[in-house]
């Protein structure tokens, strides 16, 4: 690259046709939020900041101590822009309002604020997953209604990994680019443009260990990952880190596919639909992939709660495509028993 162009920069210089400044602006607000986590991650270590915090979030999963911070940070760096009508994060029970004592914005927030927190005392890369929609009705201030809305209906979405290095990766429907922090200028620099899911995929995510857990259609799926049922193509190699944001990542650099699939205790997955699935949809299309819920677009599904669960294969398309292929002759047998 022949130029340093900073995040900030790069805002101002691609920002949509519909941004006024305050969309510019919460994207660097994000930035910063991005800085200051990543600040307390990268010092963990030092710092009684590792561990559990003692409460335990919607998901019913242990909230880690970090998990709560990074809460708090991107809230408390949000509230009182005038930039938001509304937020909603992984880690609470219902969306929150914006103060009454600060002006609405017209936009919203929703994010996980730390994904693959059990990573956390274990030194593997964790991250932050953020979608930006726009109000639905500039006269009110701020209802639920503002938050579940399809991922097609978002403005931008993102992630942060943070790593070796910190990264923050994110798209307005324009193409995905990735900038990088340089901890010496304390800026992110623009270190991956127009980032695309390479042709030929190298690898595939999923969690083995639920195997049995899968519906056969899902089995067979995985089977022709490895090179079995029909597949002519090369085997892909497996990687699987559990978190989210990493593995999401290194397919999106490397090519690949990440799998969740329903399983015979949890026919909705896993994946939060809100929090995970669309925003990181938005850039898998936008780098050229897609994701599935194994019947259809996770971008056109109409969430009904805020902590709605969805089953997740994403990455390149083929592989979607193929993934969504076995499910639906598993329907369609079942269908056939079913009325035979």
């Amino acid at each position: 690259m022949s130029k340093i162009v900073t995040i900030e920069r790069f805002i101002l210089d691609y920002q949509p046709d519909y941004a006024r400044g305050e969309f510019t602006n919460l994207l660097y607000d994000i930035a910063l939020a991005a800085k200051i986590i990543a600040h307390k991650t990268n010092r963990a270590g030092l710092v009684d900041i590792l561990g559990r915090a003692g409460a335990t979030n919607i998901q019913g999963e242990q909230q880690q101590k970090l998990d709560v911070f990074a809460d708090d940070i991107i809230f408390r760096i949000c509230d009182h822009t005038g930039r938001l009508c509304a937020m909603a994060s992984e880690e609470r029970d219902d969306f929150i309002q914006i103060p009454e004592q600060y002006k609405k914005g017209s936009y919203v927030l929703v994010y996980d604020p730390l994904d693959g927190s059990s990573n956390i005392d274990v030194n593997v890369s964790i991250g932050t997953i953020f979608g930006i929609y726009r109000c639905v009705d500039w006269d009110l201030r701020g209802r639920i209604e503002d938050v579940l809305q399809p991922g097609r209906k978002l403005v931008a979405a993102g992630y942060v990994l943070y790593g070796s290095s910190t990264m923050l990766v994110y798209t307005t429907g324009q193409g995905v680019n990735g900038f990088t922090l340089d901890p010496e200028l304390g800026e992110f620099l623009l270190s991956h443009e127009n980032m695309r899911l390479p042709d030929s995929p190298a690898y595939y995510s999923v969690n083995h260990a639920y195997y049995k857990k899968w519906s056969p259609g899902a089995q067979r799926y995985l089977r022709w990952l490895q090179g079995s049922e029909g597949n002519t193509g090369k085997p892909l190699s497996s990687r699987y880190i559990g978190s989210l944001v990493a593995d999401f990542h290194r397919n999106l650099l490397r090519g690949g596919i990440f799998c969740y699939p329903a399983e015979i205790n949890k026919p909705d997955g896993k994946i939060r639909l809100l929090y995970e699935a669309g925003p990181l949809a938005f850039l898998a299309e936008q780098a050229g992939g897609l994701a599935s819920n194994g019947c259809g677009a996770i971008m056109d599904i109409q969430p009904t709660d805020l902590h709605q669960r969805t089953p997740l294969y994403i990455g390149n398309r083929s592989l979607v495509h193929q993934a969504e292929r076995f499910l639906q002759e598993e329907e369609a047998v079942s269908d056939f028993v079913a009325t035979g």
